[in-house]
């Protein structure tokens, strides 16, 4: 295949936190490469996810989507400031850029700070509308009138991208908005992710699904250790990094049952995502300082801001 026959570029996600955009990324990569969860502020690094498509001129196109952590207007502590200029230049970065707008919600603070942002891109704007099977057609017109007469988009595109309604019209077009390129991945990589950093990412996705409110978002996973073994399997060692010993206790559980849990949800979806047996090892440790690591956040894919 030449190179005129194919089109790849970026296209970032950006949106407020718990618009849906790792469930998009997911949806439009056809297998998991972002965690989803209802906590806010799940996505800390740009998670990058790779979807091939057809166009109709039989050009074949990579899309490479850049699901960035959710930006929100109060940042004071480090991390959040480091997860607020990830998502900033993954869109700087970008051939195109699509805004994710939960239209359940409606515009947020975020949401139009986000909007006065994205005036000075220079890449292409794209609106997605998500969540529409809970909004009557109606809120949905007025919510895409108001939000192109604050910045006008390319186009508006209004889905579901939990059942997947829609999320293929998405990529249609913006695929067709690539630059004419060789493409940037192999074709059958689903993800640009580190495999010890998606093991810890899954990890941390049961911790939020089954903790929610318990702890806070800022309890890190990380994977201290990958060991190929000679029956196929993997041996994965991670450590919970909490802050006090009050977190610890609540990770453990009664007897251990909690980090049991967690570990055999966790190992199961590894297993499938690996397609081979995975046997994971869970320690909790109390890390009081950890969030002025500059190692962990290289761990968890963000630039370390000095204070």
């Amino acid at each position: 295949m030449s190179d005129a026959k194919t089109r790849a570029g970026f296209v970032a996600i950006v949106g407020a936190p718990n618009a849906g955009k790792s469930t998009l990324v997911n949806a439009l990569v056809g297998s998991k490469v972002s965690i989803v969860s209802p906590k806010v502020q799940t996505t800390r690094m740009r998670v990058i996810g790779i979807a091939m498509t057809d166009l109709p001129d039989g050009t074949r196109a990579q899309v490479v989507l850049v699901d960035t952590p959710g930006i929100f207007r109060t940042q004071k502590r480090r991390l959040e400031r480091a997860m607020v200029a990830a998502a900033w230049q993954g869109a700087e970065d970008a051939d195109v850029v699509a805004l994710m707008v939960d239209a359940e919600r409606g515009i947020s603070q975020e949401t139009r700070a986000i909007v006065e942002r994205l005036k000075e891109s220079k890449a292409p704007r794209y609106l997605v509308l998500n969540k529409i099977d809970l909004v009557a057609r109606e809120a949905l017109l007025g919510l895409t009138a108001e939000l192109n007469a604050m910045l006008p988009f390319e186009r508006t595109f209004m889905v579901s991208a939990l059942k997947s309604d829609g999320v293929f019209d998405v990529l249609a077009v913006v695929a067709g908005h690539l630059p004419v390129s060789p493409f940037l991945y192999p074709e059958d990589q689903a993800a640009d992710l580190p495999l010890r950093l998606l093991a810890a990412e899954v990890t941390r996705e049961q911790v939020f699904l089954q903790l929610h409110q318990e702890l806070p978002y800022e309890a890190a996973v990380e994977t201290e250790k990958w060991e190929e073994r000679k029956d196929g399997s993997v041996r994965i060692e991670q450590i919970i990094h909490v802050q006090r010993e009050g977190q610890r206790a609540i990770f453990l559980g009664k007897s251990g049952a909690r980090i049991k849990q967690i570990g055999a949800r966790a190992r199961h979806e590894l297993g499938q995502m690996l397609e081979r047996p995975v046997h994971l090892f869970l320690h909790v440790k109390v890390s009081e300082r950890w969030a002025e690591d500059p190692s962990h956040y290289r761990t968890i894919g963000l630039d370390y801001e000095p204070k």
